[in-house]
């Protein structure tokens, strides 16, 4: 069961999602994080949608991607007998010496049987839904303009149908591309039909250079073709989701937006894309964070910047906006931005550390590199013992949050390391005692003898799923003593019906009621470091099923229901999908 039954659509510039019944619900146009010239998701028709529906209400859907593409195929069945298909996507291909990735959208709609009539709604809207655009009429289209933007609709339709939103007879092919500043120049039904097949080479040759497991075939491909709809190729940046405001669960209030790149995520993004062997999206994605790291004036950090590196991600809400079915507020912007939030140093030098370890990365100057290092690496040291926001953000607490300790000594053990293999290590000698002095404080004030794991603050009584990470980084051995015992309680403590909750303590907006997709990944990993490798595959499939009908997940499930909540599709959820079936699956020399 999801209530998120939406595809994603792209070309690592713009996205869309479209419900199942292809009804594009919400896009940004210029770029990812840009104004919704579609927001009904958080709003209604008249917030922007662009649909195509028979006449006749009585009729079936059936939506898949085509094999192995971005590219939506949506399949109408009416009662009649009679049947069309919608076929969308965002142009992508090889061009010259990059990718062609405008900014468009193109429809194609195929009779397939009799002649349905359908009508075309076509409503764009300017700043998310709030301004409607004065739309004018001519033999190249419809154009649809707000000041200095305008968005050109070119299409075989004949306009004044399209315009009128009246009902039409489907005799053959059909063709629209929705574009931004500057309309199609192509002849349109040649060049529709060109780029949607250069666009189909285009996605099946990339995933054919994709790395996968003997194992989880159909879930890794499609995690990773999601994955790559959350880049912004001009700067490499990699988004956290595509939506702002999906709240975490029914009980509204949390409405974050995620339309940003997090320092949380990065390390790990960049260990799936060098899994997948995705090389170019990993060196662009580390350029991209090296960038930041040399940029910040104070060499302090942010939990998040936006897809241009932009540092100020003011916060506002949107009164004219319901939110996704009436569950406000909107917000877009960040304020996790200004937040203090440790554990980033560690994330980072973990991002960066392949410009040191790995020689395909060489247009970047190591010594420059190594400088940048030591900065986030003091700065690691200095925060180590003030309190901060933690991981989850926490906006009107600060306290000493343990993965946030763990992440700094993280930074100050990577930090040793480097040094090392570069001949330094006699120059900062004195991590070494910081590391030593990091690791003394968290055993002993973050373990909890009494309650048997370690707890969520140093000295506290909750638990937190972010200290599963410890096996990944290195702190703890999986099979060590206190790690397997955290992990015993931790499954009686945060986990439903097979599903990992971040933690169970009130915070800013009550106690949390979803779990949290990617700590129960995090679970899935612990499990099969500590040898329990069936109890492992059992959750990872079970998480799974509850993937929606094209196959995408969401930040958080209802371990009751399996319905999806929070924004959606998450970037970090796919990437828990792909890390989890490369660690679960069988070898390929036992594929046979």
């Amino acid at each position: 069961m999801s209530q998120l039954d939406y595809s994603l659509i792209g070309n690592c510039q713009i996205s869309a999602l479209l419900d199942n019944k292809a009804r594009y619900v919400w896009s940004c146009m210029p770029r990812l994080d840009s104004q919704a010239i579609f927001a009904s998701l958080l709003g209604n028709e008249d917030n922007g949608i662009w649909s195509c529906l028979p006449e006749d209400p009585s009729y079936q859907t059936r939506q898949s991607y085509l094999h192995n593409t971005n590219i939506i195929k949506t399949e109408f069945s009416l009662q009649s007998g009679e049947r069309f298909e919608i076929v969308d996507f965002a142009p992508r291909f090889r061009h010259r010496d990059g990718y062609f990735r405008p900014v468009q959208l193109i429809r194609i709609i195929r009779k397939v049987a009799g002649n349905p009539r359908v009508r075309m709604v076509l409503k764009p809207r300017f700043d998310y839904g709030r301004v409607t655009p004065s739309v004018s009429v001519s033999s190249e289209g419809i154009a649809f303009n707000n000041q200095s933007e305008r968005l050109y609709f070119s299409t075989n339709i004949p306009t004044s149908y399209v315009a009128d939103g009246q009902v039409f007879e489907l005799t053959g092919d059909y063709y629209g591309v929705l574009s931004y500043n500057e309309p199609f120049e192509r002849s349109l039904r040649f060049g529709c039909e060109e780029y949607l097949e250069r666009t189909i080479q285009y996605w099946r040759t990339w995933v054919k250079h994709c790395n996968i497991p003997c194992e989880y075939q159909e879930a890794v491909i499609r995690s990773a073709l999601a994955l790559k709809l959350h880049i912004f190729e001009d700067t490499g940046a990699i988004i956290a989701a595509t939506t702002t405001s999906i709240p975490e669960s029914g009980d509204g209030g949390r409405t974050w937006d995620y339309r940003y790149c997090w320092l949380r995520d990065a390390y790990f993004v960049i260990q799936v894309l060098n899994q997948l062997g995705h090389f170019e999206e990993m060196e662009k994605f580390v350029a991209y964070l090296h960038n930041i790291a040399v940029s910040e004036p104070s060499g302090e950090l942010q939990p998040v910047y936006g897809i241009g590196g932009e540092r100020e991600l003011t916060e506002h809400k949107l009164p004219w906006l319901s939110g996704f079915r009436g569950m406000g507020p909107v917000r877009i912007g960040n304020a996790a931005y200004a937040h203090p939030q440790h554990d980033a140093y560690g994330e980072m030098v973990l991002a960066v550390a392949p410009i040191f370890l790995d020689s395909r990365l060489d247009r970047i100057d190591p010594r420059r590199a190594f400088n940048h290092m030591v900065t986030l690496v003091e700065h690691a040291i200095v925060t180590f013992d003030r309190p901060d926001a933690g991981i989850w953000e926490h906006r009107l607490h600060r306290d000493h949050y343990v993965f946030s300790k763990l992440m700094c000594w993280v930074a100050v053990d990577r930090g040793l390391k480097i040094a090392t293999r570069l001949g330094k290590a006699d120059q900062y000698s004195n991590w070494f005692h910081e590391a030593k002095r990091m690791r003394d404080i968290i055993e002993r004030e973050a373990w909890n003898e009494e309650l048997g794991f370690f707890t969520q603050t140093l000295n506290g009584k909750n638990p937190d799923a972010a200290n599963l990470l410890m096996a990944a980084v290195n702190f703890s051995r999986w099979d060590s003593p206190n790690f397997r015992q955290m992990v015993n309680k931790y499954e009686a403590l945060l986990m439903k019906s097979g599903f990992v909750f971040r933690y169970r303590n009130k915070d800013d907006l009550g106690v949390p009621l979803n779990a949290f997709t990617i700590c129960t990944f995090w679970m899935v990993d612990a499990l099969w470091g500590m040898g329990r490798k069936e109890e492992a595959r059992k959750i990872f499939e079970t998480t799974l099923m509850r993937a929606n009908h094209v196959g995408l997940l969401s930040e958080d499930v209802d371990p009751e229901t399996g319905e999806l909540w929070g924004n959606f599709p998450q970037a970090y959820s796919h990437v828990g999908v792909i890390n989890s079936a490369f660690r679960l699956s069988k070898p390929w020399e036992e594929a046979l």
